[in-house]
């Protein structure tokens, strides 16, 4: 009777041992088994594992992609210029035998050397590369933490630089800068414009030296275009000399006509001297010149 208590208990106690001995695995993890404390090169996959009572330990690491935001850090830039960048940092474990035994917390140590190498790329770059040019310091700031995480069994993905935080100073000096060079490109574009203008107007003043009816042709089309709105008042300049030849014409056709008057009808079959007659058209010229001789002092 005492040996068969005996010999359940010990059963009871060898099923409890052996049910404490049964572990699972998710999916997402991978299984690291110490034995009196020394690792086994055997890594145990998702699912049911068995381990030795008292004997073994089993140690579960995470094997997803870790997001992990790097702190601002504060830097002076190569030239001169104080920031605040801060960036995240994509990795996972690539080896968990390594994650577990050759580093004693890897996302502590990520953390801290993402850290430092952020600091070291902001003391290396300018500030317009920290603006401009994030692709080629995302890939330094990669490489630069990948170096001491694969020893660690650490695979880095990638690193992101987010946000670069200037002083409200400096904001103001690269606001004025990106002004001046919208200011800069207008101007050139503008004087661009005036000299394909004056190139097109000088071909057209050549063309209209040759061919001088086509500046009468340009001046009729001005005031066609001019008068076209209701609204403007036109002014045509007129030269005074030409008012003084309508006059004077204006003036001998009206002697014409009382000398014809008073001298009947035998007189008016008499032709008109040629001097009374108004000069014509192509003698204008002429009249304007003698005009300008007359009204100088020296004449």
């Amino acid at each position: 009777m005492v040996t068969e208590i005996i010999l359940g208990f010990l059963a009871a106690i060898a099923i409890l041992t052996g049910f404490g001995g049964v572990r699972i695995v998710n999916q997402v993890e991978r299984g690291i088994v110490f034995r009196f404390g020394r690792a086994q090169k055997e890594i145990r996959r998702p699912g049911v594992t068995f381990l030795i009572p008292v004997v073994d330990r089993l140690k579960k690491v995470n094997v997803q992609i870790v997001t992990m935001p790097v702190p601002t850090q504060e830097g002076i830039t190569r030239d001169n210029v104080s920031v605040q960048v801060d960036a995240v940092a994509y990795f996972r474990v690539q080896d968990p035998l390594r994650a577990a035994v050759e580093v004693q917390n890897y996302l502590f140590a990520v953390e801290q050397v993402a850290q430092t190498s952020l600091r070291s790329i902001i003391g290396k770059s300018e500030l317009d590369d920290l603006l401009s040019n994030r692709e080629e310091l995302n890939k330094g700031l990669a490489l630069m933490i990948d170096s001491p995480a694969l020893g660690w069994g650490i695979h880095i993905d990638r690193v992101e630089i987010k946000d670069v935080q200037l002083p409200e100073s400096m904001k103001r000096s690269v606001a004025r800068q990106a002004e001046a060079e919208r200011e800069r490109r207008a101007r050139v574009i503008t004087a661009d414009g005036e000299f394909q203008a004056a190139q097109k107007l000088a071909d057209a003043s050549a063309i209209m030296a040759q061919t001088p009816s086509a500046l009468q042709l340009r001046l009729l089309q001005t005031v066609v275009e001019v008068a076209a709105e209701k609204t403007s008042t036109l002014v045509m300049p007129l030269p005074v000399e030409v008012l003084r030849f309508f006059d004077r014409g204006g003036q001998g056709s009206a002697a014409r006509e009382g000398s014809e008057e008073s001298a009947g009808p035998v007189a008016a079959e008499k032709s008109v001297p040629p001097a009374q007659l108004p000069p014509p058209p192509d003698e204008l010229t002429k009249i304007l010149g003698l005009h300008e001789t007359a009204n100088r002092p020296d004449s």
